[in-house]
């Protein structure tokens, strides 16, 4: 309840969750690159997919076999993972928990897998920390943590000296657009900023900005803090750079 008008949110709030699982789509849901690894490491065992959205990786692990749980912190996302998976006869468990600090309630895992760059929103070292721990508790012997890290966070180089393409999609009938527009360096983070607008069929337009914060993080670094927990460092593995996309590189620790 609102108790400065008197009136409940229930609306805005339900306006505010559609608009988070749409952008979420619009901006991530078209990358594929990684998904011949992820589905190389999950092989037909039990996966847990952290940050797993609106479903990217679960959906295409499930649909080849794979027994996957999604783990996210935003309850809104994992509805709409869920509702994915009803339409396409699949059965997924959802846990909204924050990667820094999750309990499985008992349930045990082949691999963890952390796609995109979902490991490098975590703010920094002791967060990392106890999302290793976490995923350590919830391994089964031999498990394997894979956590995928932007092979490059800088500004535009010589090579791409343009920001990407806007990520656009039509929805009953307001038009999507969202712009990268600038990246800028700092001492331990990378920050992404993007131009979010929206015009639907009567022409009113919004704009808005949004700013993704990235960790700066090698994967050299993140399997010594594994190790540092009593995980093995496993050589790494490599997602391929596209026109759209920076590669990645795949830090692998073993339980």
């Amino acid at each position: 309840m609102d108790t400065d008008s008197g009136r409940t949110t229930d609306t805005t709030t339900a306006a505010d969750d559609r608009l988070l699982v749409i952008w979420h789509d619009i901006e991530c849901g078209g990358y594929d690159v990684d998904l011949p690894l992820w589905r190389e490491l999950a092989g037909r065992g039990d996966v847990l997919d952290v940050g797993a959205g609106t479903g990217r990786v679960s959906l295409h692990l499930a649909a080849r076999g794979a027994r996957v749980t999604a783990l996210d912190l935003h309850e809104p996302l994992l509805a709409a993972l869920r509702e994915h998976a009803a339409r396409l006869d699949l059965v997924i468990p959802t846990i909204a928990a924050d990667a820094r600090a999750f309990d499985t309630g008992g349930a045990r895992f082949d691999t963890v897998l952390v796609p995109m760059q979902t490991l490098q929103l975590l703010g920094g070292a002791e967060a990392r920390a106890r999302f290793l721990a976490s995923a350590r508790a919830c391994l089964r012997p031999g498990g394997i943590v894979a956590a995928a890290l932007a092979d490059a966070l800088e500004a535009f180089d010589a090579e791409h000296t343009e920001p990407p393409l806007p990520d656009m999609r039509e929805l009953d009938g307001t038009v999507y657009c969202s712009r990268p527009v600038a990246v800028r360096e700092h001492e331990h983070t990378v920050s992404i900023e993007r131009i979010r607008e929206t015009v639907d069929r009567a022409g009113h337009r919004t704009v808005a900005g949004d700013v993704l914060h990235l960790d700066r993080v090698t994967a050299a670094e993140f399997t010594a803090e594994g190790a540092a927990l009593g995980l093995t460092a496993l050589p790494p593995r490599a997602i391929p750079q596209t026109d759209e996309y920076v590669g990645s590189t795949v830090a692998m620790l073993r339980a």
